[in-house]
């Protein structure tokens, strides 16, 4: 009896650091997807003469990885409800790579190469569609305890936020050496991801499911039937989130250039800031949440708010640092309040539905990131005070949705379903 309790004590403490592991792994898919993304934001305005493109053309390398998403990734997630998650992030970390080599290829070798760099940019989104959204189902099944899921959703969340915040230097830095270096970076970047997933990810009990396509239809009939108001609230919050955040990195990026004459590595830190403050915000709002999905609730309320306080507040001044400042308490509000959103779909949601829900909220996430460019660079031929009413506005409607439809007191669990092969 006492050797069985050595064991199992030893068994738990060897299971502690393999599963930090697991999640330090599982973190390089999201910093990485977030590379391969707004790592080009910075460097954007560069493209558009190397390739003689137009601003709106340049955006769309952007937005085409993001549309693509926004498609495939609710069949990802039923695939990894399905067959289960590994199976769907290893195929997706090659096609990413995959991507990232025909845009690379592209630009340094063809004379016409916008056409094929956004051939490619379809490829990473179909890669990113089967990767960034599968993280956060993996963590709910890897981590049992809700406090302890919280916890590391925070840090999956940094880690999207840090890509962000390493994106802009990191691709200012490779620009430097050759304009189209950070295309072939993604692939380098995706086959680490990809080791560190083979060696230190195992695969949890129960990640096989039987899910045949009519049960799993039936089981989201049964979800949004009984739980429609909160989780349609936290898709579409989600989604404003993220356009206000790349809608105004693309305006950053380029007033930065334009108008206060910074490009290279000096944009790329003056981009840093506000990302530094949204990666910090994330990082406290994981710890802070824990497992109170009530609290949850009331850090996105405030965050949202604080968002539009802060886009509100741009037309005061347009002094450099003034902005600068405002954009850094922008980061604030939408880093806290994302993790919490992350949060409050994995505590509620059955294992065995939760990689098809989040991946929906994924979807939406993507949502915003492909609208956020192009309609901030259709807006920036106006006024600055059209972009302001139309980010304003959103952000007034992220807080009524966070403040009347999320009500945790009386939706804490989704209906239980029988993911079953019938």
């Amino acid at each position: 009896m006492v050797t069985n309790n050595k064991q199992i004590e030893l068994n738990s403490t060897n299971a502690k650091p393999n599963k930090k592991l697991a999640i330090m792994a599982i973190a390089s898919i999201p910093l990485i997807m977030t590379l391969g993304n707004s790592m080009l934001i910075p460097i954007l305005p560069l493209m558009e003469k190397e390739l003689n493109i137009s601003k709106f053309q340049s955006s769309l390398i952007i937005t085409v990885y993001s549309i693509v998403s926004i498609f495939l990734i609710p069949v990802a997630g039923f695939l990894s409800d399905k067959y289960g998650r590994k199976v769907v992030i290893i195929p997706s970390l090659i096609l990413t790579g995959i991507g990232g080599i025909i845009c690379g290829w592209a630009a340094w070798q063809l004379k016409s190469a916008f056409t094929w760099i956004i051939i490619g940019r379809v490829f990473q989104g179909i890669g990113a569609s089967g990767a960034f959204p599968i993280v956060l189902p993996l963590v709910g099944d890897i981590c049992k305890e809700e406090a302890e899921a919280s916890a590391s959703l925070g840090i999956i969340e940094t880690s999207n936020t840090f890509g962000k915040v390493l994106s802009p230097i990191l691709g200012s830095l490779i620009a430097g050496i050759i304009w189209f270096m950070p295309f072939f970076a993604i692939p380098i970047l995706s086959l680490l991801s990809l080791l560190l997933i083979v060696f230190f990810v195992k695969k949890p009990k129960g990640d096989h499911h039987e899910l045949s396509f009519g049960r799993f239809t039936k089981n989201i009939k049964e979800i949004f039937k009984q739980h429609w108001r909160w989780l349609i609230a936290v898709f579409m919050i989600g989604a404003i989130l993220m356009f206000i955040l790349f809608g105004l990195l693309f305006y950053l990026s380029s007033i930065l250039e334009d108008k206060y004459h910074y490009d290279g590595v000096k944009k790329g830190f003056l981009l840093a800031i506000p990302l530094a403050a949204l990666c910090i915000a994330s990082f406290i709002a994981g710890k802070v949440i824990k497992d109170n999905l009530t609290r949850m609730k009331w850090i996105t309320f405030c965050g949202t708010v604080l968002t539009g306080i802060s886009i509100g507040a741009t037309m005061l001044s347009e002094k450099f640092i003034y902005l600068i400042v405002v954009f850094l308490i922008c980061g604030i509000g939408i880093g806290a309040a994302l993790p919490c959103l992350d949060s409050i779909l994995t505590q509620s949601i059955e294992k065995e539905m939760r990689g098809t829900i989040t991946s929906i909220f994924s979807s939406m996430r993507f949502l915003g990131v492909a609208a956020g460019p192009p309609v901030i660079a259709l807006l920036m031929k106006g006024k600055i005070f059209d972009m302001v009413i139309v980010l304003g506005t959103l952000s007034v409607v992220g807080a009524w949705l966070s403040f009347k439809a999320i009500k945790p007191e009386k939706e804490k669990q989704a209906p239980k379903v029988k993911p079953v092969l019938e």
